[in-house]
């Protein structure tokens, strides 16, 4: 472990997480980064379905529908995201003490509790207006990214969530720690893996292989690279401290969390042939 400031170590930006006090009320980056990820994936979510070229014909979905389900979205994210987080990774803490887990303004997300609760919304909302919910997460898959993205910078700015130590050229000296040992900007790796890279390997998809013609192959591709992008940085990103490593010093909770989700997305985009064919018959 490293035990000295790399010569070549970043400082840390300093930035406050409270990008706006307004008297009591303050403004954070982190909800401001939930806001404009869900804002960006209302509008790019309603390109897609407003673009017939990319589909067999017209989009199944209307982008009304996309505006009712936006109620639906924030509703499964906050409280998928923040019964993941008291289940998978401080239930202990917050069983002792129910009342904490209202108390949001404190922190404690879970990317894959939001993602639960945002797929159940999503089969709830499908089934109520009669359409695929294979077709409702192609659009969302690729609309989520941008939001990904801004949420793992903010992360970075509340200084969460940070890596291993490093003596690479782009470690960050985190304040927080307390110490001057440079660390991995974890929270950036997976901003760029997750977010960045994953939303032009899907438009790619959308655009140039025209994907969304086959029901499920843009949603199992988000969930695939989703998930290969988390274990690949979960190798260099520090557990959580409340659970530290699950098996010797490698195995973490966002790995075994990944896992299912790799597998379920590679299946979504094997079968997702049968399921463009299906829809051709009926």
């Amino acid at each position: 472990m490293l035990t000295h400031i790399p010569f070549s170590a970043i400082a840390f930006p300093n930035i406050d997480p409270v990008m706006l006090s307004l008297g009591p009320l303050q403004i954070h980056w982190y909800g401001v980064a939930y806001i404009v990820g869900i804002l960006f994936a209302l509008w790019y979510a309603k390109r897609l379905v407003s673009t017939p070229s990319l589909w067999s014909g017209d989009a199944p979905i209307k982008p009304v529908d996309l505006d009712d389900f936006l109620m639906w979205a924030v509703i499964g994210i906050i409280l998928g995201g923040r019964l993941g987080y008291v289940l998978f990774y401080d239930f202990a803490s917050y069983i002792e003490n129910p009342l904490q887990i209202a108390m949001l303004w404190k922190g404690g997300m879970s990317f894959h509790g939001g993602l639960g609760g945002c797929i159940l919304a999503m089969i709830l909302f499908a089934r109520s207006r009669g359409f695929s919910v294979f077709h409702l997460f192609d659009i969302i898959g690729p609309s989520a990214t941008i939001g990904v993205f801004l949420g793992r910078i903010a992360n970075f700015i509340n200084q969460e969530l940070f890596g291993k130590p490093t003596d690479l050229p782009w470690g960050v000296i985190f304040p927080i720690t307390g110490d001057d040992i440079a660390r991995h900007p974890s929270q950036l790796y997976e901003g760029i893996l997750e977010g960045l890279v994953l939303f032009f390997v899907l438009r790619l998809l959308t655009h140039r292989f025209f994907k969304l013609k086959q029901p499920g192959f843009v949603a199992g591709a988000f969930l695939a690279g989703y998930a290969i992008a988390r274990i690949m940085v979960e190798s260099v990103r520090l557990p959580d401290e409340q659970i530290g490593y699950l098996a010797g010093n490698w195995l973490t909770m966002g790995m075994v969390l990944s896992l299912p989700i790799l597998l379920i997305g590679i299946w979504s985009m094997v079968s997702s042939k049968t399921r463009a064919s299906n829809s051709v018959q009926s």
